[in-house]
Order: structure tokens, then C-alpha cells, then sequence
């Protein structure tokens, strides 16, 4: 099936209620695996104790938390440039998602903090830049149940997303570019990851887990927005006949 096939409803819908079954038990798989070498196989840090396998939640809720807007910003330009049906369906969809990881990191973060640094919060620029994150993310959700028309939300909130997307490299890049409190890159850097293997593949572990789980409410929540806009659909034709006859 290429992508373009894609654009077809129906033929969508058909996907992804075949890939949920496998997608949900893949993810269940890969979350007691991770879970498990969290627990019993990953060590403690000399220095955080058991504190640091907070780590192996709040990364990939960082991770995620970027890639939910990321999604957007690709779906946005399949909105605003190649008129791709679902597009602005996948980027409504993500943003829940993405709203959710980008607090869960916050969270997280907050509470690994606090016996690191002994505060929950500082105005650190990854702090403030993730914070950011989230709040766009509310702005684009209170932007599609504000605007009716599908259609006009999803352009509306497709310019919005890609004006956004400027606060991910800040994301990134802030513990290069500013003096922060919070630690730079240790896995994806030039020299290989810096922390050790017996921490690191537990995280690998949860990083894919999560971005499963998120794959797979995504998926699900695309299945659902496209009911939703049918039945929609079913109700403004059944009125319209109703008002015509």
C-alpha cells in the first residue's frame, strides 16, 4: 500500500484497525522488559542513588514531548502545502498526546530535582523552553474546539504549529547556547553516549516503549477523529435535509 493510499478514510481506518492489536502488544512487551531492567538490572547512581531511574521516565517524556510537536509541524505542512486529507486530523490527534509527555517531563523533572538541586523549579532555559512546549500545546487544543469548521482549525492551527516549531531547536540546544543548570546531551552526541551500557540500554529499552505507547494512542486517536468527523458529517446532512424539507 503506498502512502498516498493513505489519503483514502477508509483504507486508513482498515490499517489501523489491523496494526492496533499488534502495536498495543508490542508496547506491553517492550514496557516489562524496560520496567524490569529499571528495577533489577540497571544500578543505582553513586552519587543520585535510586533517584536517577526517575531518568528512565522523564527522557523518553522529553523525547516525546518533542516529537508530538514535531509530528504537528509535518502534518502542518501536508495541510498547508499538499492537501493531504488527514493531515490536520494527525496533528489534532498528536496534540493531547504530545501535552501529556511534555508534563509528565515536567513533572518528572520537577521531582528529579528537587534532591538534585534542591528545588523543584529554577527558570533554567530547558525548564522554561519545555514549559513554553506545553503551553503551545494548550493553545493549539483550545484552538480546535474553539474553531467549528475542521477545515479552517486545521489551516489556522497549521501556521500556528510551524511558527511554533521555533521553541524545538531552543529545546535542544539551550544547555549549549545559555549557562543552565540542567545537564547536556549524554546519549546522542558527537563521541558516542556518555553514560554507561548498563544504564543506557535500560533507557533505550523505555525510550522505544514509550514512543510504542505513543504510536499507538495516536494511531487510535486518529481512528476515533475520523469517526467523529462522519458522524458530524451525518448530523449537518440529516439537519440540512430536515431544514429542506
Amino acid at each position: 500500500m503506498a502512502l498516498i493510499d493513505l489519503a483514502n478514510p477508509t483504507r486508513f481506518l482498515n490499517l489501523a484497525n489491523r496494526c492496533l492489536p499488534w502495536l498495543a502488544g508490542l508496547t506491553a512487551v517492550l514496557f516489562a522488559a524496560g520496567l524490569y531492567q529499571t528495577w533489577f538490572v540497571a544500578p543505582d547512581d553513586y552519587q543520585q542513588g535510586a533517584t536517577v531511574k526517575i531518568m528512565y521516565i522523564h527522557v523518553p517524556s522529553a523525547w516525546l514531548g518533542m516529537f508530538g510537536w514535531t509530528l504537528m509541524s509535518i502534518a502542518a505542512l501536508g495541510t498547508l502545502v499538499w492537501r493531504h486529507p488527514l493531515a490536520d486530523v494527525a496533528a489534532k490527534t498528536a496534540a493531547p498526546i504530545g501535552a501529556a509527555f511534555a508534563f509528565l517531563c515536567l513533572v518528572t523533572g520537577s521531582l528529579w530535582g528537587r534532591p538534585m538541586w534542591g528545588t523543584y523549579w529554577v527558570w533554567d532555559a530547558r525548564l522554561t523552553s519545555v514549559l513554553v512546549l506545553f503551553l503551545m500545546y494548550l493553545g493549539m487544543m483550545t484552538l480546535w474546539r474553539t474553531v467549528e469548521d475542521p477545515s479552517r482549525a486545521g489551516r489556522a492551527a497549521a501556521v500556528l504549529t510551524l511558527v511554533g516549531a521555533i521553541n524545538l531547536p531552543i529545546i535542544k540546544f539551550s544547555v549549549d547556547w545559555w549557562n543552565t543548570l540542567h545537564q547536556p546531551a549524554s546519549v546522542f552526541r558527537v563521541g558516542g553516549p556518555a553514560i554507561d551500557r548498563s544504564i543506557l540500554l535500560p533507557l533505550i529499552v523505555m525510550v522505544l516503549a514509550f514512543t510504542l505507547l505513543f504510536v499507538t494512542l495516536h494511531l487510535a486517536a486518529m481512528r476515533n477523529e475520523i469517526m467523529r468527523r462522519r458522524v458530524r458529517t451525518l448530523r449537518l446532512q440529516q439537519a440540512g435535509a430536515g431544514a429542506g424539507g
